[in-house]
């Protein structure tokens, strides 16, 4: 028994064919704006590309650009198809294409559903490579004369001022690290000896934080370095003062950037899903009213159109037979090739033993 079988006169099928028509273009212009949508969640990756330790994250706008790109294909013979329909002599080109064509329109379908669990399910993937990544960029801040590393410094001060954050975690981490180069430390300075000395690995630490983690809305100065010694700035205490730099560090900033930005696609993916199954559902009752229709000889008469020619269970069965159908055939194949050289040798052989049995014995 059919699924969801409708009644097609004539003109219902031009209705269809037409309204389609205009789907098909919509849902081409979908798949534009899911490709322009990956191109924009690629550069926006790229241009933090180098405080992040990998880029596992790309999978979601390198889905949404192959995605986008198919999407117009598909879309695009959509809209042939329904111009094509009102013609009976030139739809027939189309009935082995139109399989492909649906095996295609719903594995779009079932990619734009994986962009969306993905967008929120490498959230733990994201945040731990900008944890790795930014704790590196720290690291490698002072070395502005290192082949590889000489842009380090600016990729961190634009990061920190862009996105008003200040360090991985927050301007504590930059407690830790040495970000001052040993080209401007003056080696003769007794505090700079203290330091140095003071620290078991001979790196000069200073319980400051760069420029950029400074926040200009603050109406004080920048306090930039001694920023634990109460004594070293006039009213001020470093428990309880309100610091004039920013205090989110720039790995949950640039976390939030991410996920509002990939967030906000979702319900735009979810839309282009609507629509593209749109287009596929229809065009399924529109092949089969018009096939329908050329079957009784009729192509001006009532047709019928379904979207399954049998039941749910019944087709999944039926294409099940047919894949088991499949795999047999190349087991045989396979065992048919492995057989055939000693199936040849045998029959070698039985010819040899003929040729001698029919050979005339040479008289004594």
């Amino acid at each position: 028994m059919a699924l969801l079988k409708m009644k097609f006169t004539q003109q219902r099928r031009v209705r269809l064919a037409q309204g389609l028509w205009l789907l098909s273009w919509l849902a081409v212009m979908c798949g534009a704006f899911i490709f322009c949508l990956g191109i924009y969640l690629k550069t926006e990756l790229l241009r933090r590309d180098e405080v992040m330790d990998n880029t596992e994250i790309h999978v979601v706008p390198n889905i949404l650009m192959m995605v986008g790109l198919a999407s117009i294909g598909t879309n695009w013979v959509a809209s042939r198809v329904c111009q094509d329909s009102l013609d009976a002599s030139r739809f027939p080109r189309w009935k082995v294409l139109l399989l492909a064509w649906f095996a295609v329109a719903a594995l779009l379908c079932c990619l734009l559903i994986a962009v969306v669990v993905l967008s929120y399910a490498l959230q733990g993937r994201l945040e731990e490579s900008l944890k790795v990544g930014l704790r590196n960029g720290i690291r490698f801040y002072k070395d502005t004369d290192v082949p590889g590393r000489c842009f380090q410094k600016e990729t961190i001060d634009h990061l920190q001022m862009e996105f008003r954050c200040c360090g991985n975690n927050n301007f504590k981490d930059w407690f830790e690290v040495q970000w001052v180069s040993n080209r401007y430390l003056d080696f003769t300075s007794k505090d700079v000896k203290d330091r140095i000395r003071s620290n078991v690995d001979g790196r000069f630490l200073l319980d400051g934080v760069p420029f950029s983690c400074c926040n200009p809305a603050s109406p004080r100065p920048c306090l930039q370095y001694h920023l634990t010694d109460n004594r070293a700035h006039y009213n001020y205490e470093y428990q309880s003062e309100e610091l004039n730099l920013y205090s989110r560090g720039c790995r949950q900033a640039l976390i939030d950037y991410y996920m509002d930005l990939m967030n906000s696609t979702g319900p735009g993916v979810l839309s282009v899903i609507l629509i593209q199954m749109s287009v596929l559902l229809s065009l399924r009752y529109l092949q089969t009213a018009v096939e329908g229709a050329m079957a009784l000889e009729n192509p001006e008469g009532e047709s019928e159109g379904y979207l399954l020619e049998k039941g749910v269970k019944q087709t999944f069965e039926d294409c099940k037979a047919k894949v088991l159908d499949m795999l047999k055939f190349a087991q045989v194949d396979a065992a048919d090739a492995e057989v055939s050289p000693g199936a040849a040798d045998a029959e070698k052989t039985v010819d040899n033993t003929t040729e001698k049995a029919a050979s005339p014995t040479p008289a004594s």
